[in-house]
């Protein structure tokens, strides 16, 4: 085996910055009218009603209610096919996924150098596949009516290792906020989340403040922001806009300085920077290649038609001609990761 694995945070961000205006360009994440086979709008991905077995799917928390969409609406026509969805971030996902127990690991960032290491020792092939666009949400209870707009920097004062145990107070972080406990909640170490804020936020992935409430279930952080007016939390988009009604999203100055919130929309032109990303999933080949129910569930996932489920859970839909790129790097079983596969 021969793997592509590479720091690759700056390839990934100027190629993701490329394709959302491309996106923007094919106005948001376009779906293909077929016959209505599938329950969402797709096609039968070769299945007819007579495909079974099992698909075990772990990992990232952020692209669980994609997994969680597409098992439901495939097991409309597959309904001897039995789709289990685990959430254990993408760390704890690769890791199972490694270690041979799943044929799918969903994940919010990259395969690590240290993951395709155990996969190659284990004598795992997989393929990387982009499955949509994502912005990470910044949020604060709804009772916070200081904060509407933070800069990078500002995050990175809350968030840095070196503000652990000193920076407990809104007023520490800027001078015109008021004096309140400042209460923070995010994705545990093992989140693909987790790696992306402190990348982004702090400069080194994995660099963080340690006394946080963590959890791998972002419906910790949801309620946890919800009953505590002096706090912050991080998640994915769908988590935000799910509950929307009891939580506040903050805007992010991008890198042209201006305020921008997460939505649909900024994701999909790119204003929303440096917080939005690319989501994965992760295929085993030899599961690809020998489960017929695996194959099947995973051309589900592709099929341009089954696009708006993305949509309805949260994310951004590729657009159809990246959406073939990922199709065609199953069909052709191109092995590893590469940040061009974009």
């Amino acid at each position: 085996m021969e793997f592509k694995a590479r720091k690759m945070r700056y390839a990934y961000s100027a190629t993701l910055l490329a394709l959302l205006t491309s996106l923007a360009a094919c106005g948001g994440g376009s779906t293909t009218d077929t016959a209505d086979t599938s329950g969402a709008g797709g096609t039968e991905v070769a299945s007819g009603g007579g495909v079974s077995g099992d698909v075990l799917i772990d990992g990232s928390s952020t692209v669980f209610p994609i997994a969680e969409a597409m098992s439901e609406e495939f097991s409309i026509a597959n309904a001897g096919v039995n789709v289990t969805v685990g959430v254990s971030g993408s760390g704890g996902g690769f890791k199972k996924f490694c270690a041979g127990e799943t044929d799918i690991s969903n994940a919010s960032r990259p395969i690590k150098d240290k993951e395709v290491a155990l996969c190659e020792e284990a004598g795992i092939d997989f393929i990387e596949v982009p499955i949509a666009f994502d912005g990470l949400t910044i949020v604060t209870n709804q009772g916070n009516d200081w904060a509407q707009c933070l800069t990078v920097e500002q995050l990175n004062t809350m968030w840095s290792p070196e503000s652990e145990g000193s920076v407990s107070n809104w007023n520490q972080v800027d001078a015109s906020f008021p004096d309140q406990a400042l209460g923070l909640y995010g994705p545990g170490t093992d989140s693909g989340t987790f790696d992306y804020f402190t990348d982004e936020v702090n400069g080194e992935e994995g660099a963080s403040r340690g006394d946080y409430t963590a959890s791998e279930d972002d419906n910790v952080i949801v309620n946890g922001v919800t009953g505590d007016e002096g706090a912050l939390g991080y998640f994915g988009y769908a988590y935000f806009e799910e509950n929307s009604g009891s939580l506040k999203a903050i805007e992010i100055q991008n890198e042209d300085g201006e305020c921008v919130a997460p939505s649909t929309e900024t994701i999909a032109n790119g204003s929303y920077n440096p917080m939005s990303r690319p989501l994965f999933f992760y295929v085993k080949k030899e599961a690809y290649d020998t489960k017929e129910q695996v194959q099947a569930f995973v051309d589900f996932m592709l099929d341009p038609g089954n696009g708006e489920l993305i949509g309805d859970a949260g994310y951004v839909a590729l657009p159809d001609d990246i959406l073939g790129n990922s199709k065609a790097r199953v069909d052709e079983a191109k092995l590893g990761t590469d940040p061009t596969n974009l």
